[in-house]
This record gives structure tokens, sequence and C-alpha cells, in this order.
């Protein structure tokens, strides 16, 4: 049991580097950079799920509230929006925090009682309409301004490598506001409920233009990392291709020389970037891991599995298990939003239409469940192994059909069909892996390691 923890790293690198070879350096670096976002946000999950037994069904929706925070952090200020709705904006905010406010008051001064109910119907009643009142012309301008470009507020024209943490931050608010409501419900509520409001999360943020584009989507954010462009133009970067190909380059005419030479550094542009995202992403990932190892090893994290593996025995000795949830939840949650806003700094762009809650929610929880939740380093394998498999099951799919059917005509049906079918492979692949895991190593790949 010792080495296989080894072994499957090695595995695992092993078929990155067969990509490499056999199909591109530029697609396996790509497979590696997601496959780091990915061990984060099975990090994340495997908070919840592995050291508290929390049902998270609403994954997405912290992702793109990390997605959304990497838009309001980087992208700078539209004046324009702002001068025609900005304040009548702040004022429906102020507004709705104004009848919040007066709400609380009400009930802590107020016995409960006839007239506190209708009290308190007139107080929410009069902010609604005073919030609607400034809100619906301010979102009206502020989306007619050329909407093809922009069309909203834009955010604060930061460096992007910020939104990370704010991502997490948000993530995590959003993840306290969610437990104040649903982590007293048991756990298959629970699920249904994280669900819903992923559900309502993704709704808003297709639909309000003025704070996202919608389904308009942000193209063209920063960047913490150089653009191909700029090190192509670079005569230290080119100087530094032509060096590590001199032996190529050498036996060339010179005007076939200058033609492979830029090609080159086109190649190794794209190369550079992708290794600038793997070391960034890297620093990211092995911090979070060293993190949740040593917080899983603590007083702390002993504490979080008495309370999965037995929440009344766990009350019984004086813990607050729905605290500790709350807190757990936050935690897995702020990991998540950070992933989140990796991916959309990866991506250079947001597109809120891409969050599917049940298809690639249930692709992180395959992470969790094959690599072995509660083993964070297995949470992480999960991650690179699901989405290998994810991205490389449909040429693979492709390889084998065209095996399968080399035989038959051209224009065969059958063999048209089952060509237009190597697409499906990817989820053929993924419920076939999780079969074999659930029944070989039903804990998963590298399962939660117990002390007696």
């Amino acid at each position: 049991m010792s080495m296989r923890a080894p072994i499957l790293v090695l595995i695992m690198a092993a078929l990155i580097a067969v990509v490499g070879m056999g199909q591109s350096w530029s697609v396996a670096l790509a497979i590696l950079n997601l496959g780091l976002v990915s061990a984060v946000m099975a990090l994340g999950l495997n908070i919840q799920w592995g050291y508290a037994g929390l049902f998270n069904a609403g994954v997405m929706g912290f992702a793109a509230l990390g997605g959304i925070s990497a838009v309001l952090v980087s992208v700078s200020p539209v004046g324009e929006a702002w001068s025609a709705g900005g304040v009548r904006l702040l004022v429906a905010v102020l507004a709705v925090a104004v009848t919040v406010g007066a709400v609380l008051w009400l009930r802590s001064r107020v016995a409960p009682g006839r007239a506190r109910n209708w009290l308190t119907a007139v107080i929410v009643l009069a902010g609604f309409a005073a919030y609607r009142f400034f809100f619906d012309p301010a979102v009206e301008a502020i989306e007619a301004v050329d909407p093809a470009r922009t069309g909203f507020l834009g955010g604060l024209g930061l460096p992007i490598i910020f939104s990370w943490i704010i991502g997490g931050a948000v993530a995590a608010a959003g993840a306290w506001l969610i437990g104040r409501i649903a982590l007293g419900l048991r756990s298959d509520y629970l699920a249904i409920a994280t669900l819903g409001i992923s559900e309502i999360v993704i709704a808003i943020l297709k639909n309000e233009d003025w704070l996202t584009r919608g389904v308009k989507n942000v193209t063209g954010l920063d960047r913490p990392v150089p653009y191909e462009i700029d090190l192509q133009a670079s005569e230290r970067f080119r100087t530094w291709v032509a060096s590590l190909a001199e032996r190529e380059l050498a036996g060339l005419e010179p005007a076939l020389r200058d033609d492979r030479l830029q090609q080159l550094v086109v190649d190794a542009s794209s190369l550079a970037v992708k290794l600038c995202y793997t070391g960034l992403f890297l620093v990211v990932l092995v911090i979070l891991f060293v993190l949740c190892q040593r917080a899983l090893s603590s007083p702390w994290g002993r504490m979080m599995r008495a309370i999965r593996d037995n929440e009344a025995a766990a009350a019984a000795m004086g813990k607050d298990v729905t605290f500790r949830h709350r807190e757990v939840f936050i935690l897995g949650s702020a990991v998540i939003g950070i992933a989140g806003a990796m991916l959309v700094t990866l991506d250079g762009q947001f597109t809120p239409g891409t969050y599917n809650p049940l298809r690639f929610t249930f692709l992180v929880w395959v992470m969790v469940i094959v690599g072995g939740s509660g083993n964070n380093l297995g949470a992480v394998l999960g991650g690179f192994l699901i989405w290998f498999l994810w991205i490389e099951a449909e040429p693979v799919g492709l390889w084998f059909m065209e095996t399968v059917t080399s035989g038959l005509a051209a224009d065969s049906a059958l063999r048209l069909h089952l060509l237009d079918a190597a697409p499906h492979m990817r989820l053929l692949m993924m419920g076939l892996l999780l079969l074999l895991v659930l029944r070989f190593s039903p804990r998963g790949l590298l399962p939660e390691k117990t002390r007696r």
C-alpha cells in the first residue's frame, strides 16, 4: 500500500508524457494545466465530503462565483455605464440594505405577534418598491451602453491574479449564506438545496447583463503570464529558440531557415505561456495541498472526522456539529472558488453558459470518489486522471472506431454511425472507470488512511 501512491503518480505522469510525444506537447500541457485546476477543485470538494461527509451538489455554483470574481477584479470599469446608471444602482443596493436593517431592528424591538408581522410586511414591500424604482432604470441604462462590446459596469481594473483570492472569499461568503439556510438539513435535502442554489447563481450570471454581460460573455481578460505575440516579437526569445534549435537550423538555406525559425518561435511561445500557467497553478496546488494535509492531521481534522463518523457521539462530547459543518463547508467552497477563478484566468474569458451544474459537478464528484475521498493526494490524483480521460476519451474513441470499422466500406451506414458516436465514448469510459473502481477499490485508488 505504501508504494501505491508513487506508482500511480508516475503512471499519471507517464500518460501525460505519452500524449506529449504522440500528439503534441501543447496538448499535453493544456491537459496538465486543466488537471491542476481540476485537482484544486477536487481538493475543495474533498474538504467537504471527505472531511465532514457534506454532500455538496452545487460545485459549479461556487466555481461560477470564483469565475465572476475574475471579471469583477480584472476588467477595467466602464465609465459610460457608471455615469448612465451606476449611482441609481448603488441607491438600489442601499435600499436593500436599509430594508434588511429595518426588518432586523423591528424584530428585535417588537414582541412577536400580528402587529410585528404586519409591520414587517409593510417594510419589506416598501423596500422592494424602492429597490425596483431605482434598479430597473439603472439596469436599462447600463445595458444600453455599447452592448456589442460592453453593456455592463466592468470591474476594478486590477491584475487578474488577485481574483484568485477574491474568488475564494466570494465563494466563502456564498457558502456562509447557504450554510445558514441549508446546513441544518439532512444530507439528501442538503444535496437538493445546494444544487438548487447553484442553479440560481448560474441563472443570475446568465441573465444579469449589467453584471456579467450574460450569454454575450466577457472576453479578452487580463493574463498573469506573457502573451504569445509579445514573446514572438522579443529578440531575446527568438535568440534563445535559435540557440536551442541550432543543430536543426544549421543545414538549411537562409530563406528556409527563417521560415523554420519563425515556426519554432511560434510553437515555443505557446509552450512557454502554458508552462508559465503550469508554474502558477502548481504553486497554488502545492500550497493548498500542504494546508489541507496539515489541517487533516491536526486535532481539528480528527474532530471533523469524528463528527463525520458519528454526529450524535460528537455532539454528546460537546462539539457544535452545525457550526463545524458550516466551517468546513465554507473552507471547501473557498477552495472551489479559487479553482473557478483560475479556470477563467486560463481560458481568458467568462462564459456563464458553460457552467452546467449536473454535468461538471458530477465530474468533480467522480474525481473525488475515484481518487479516494478523505485522502488529499487521492483527490489530486483523481482530478488529473478523470480530466485526462475526459479529454483523451474522444480521440481514443475515434481511433478505436476507425480501427474496428476499417474493414467496412467508407460510405457504410454502420461505419458512419459508429464514427459519429465516438465522442460519446467519454461518458462510457467515465461510467466504466467508476464501476471498476467501486467494484475492486470501493474506497478509491488511494483510500483514506485510518489511524488506530
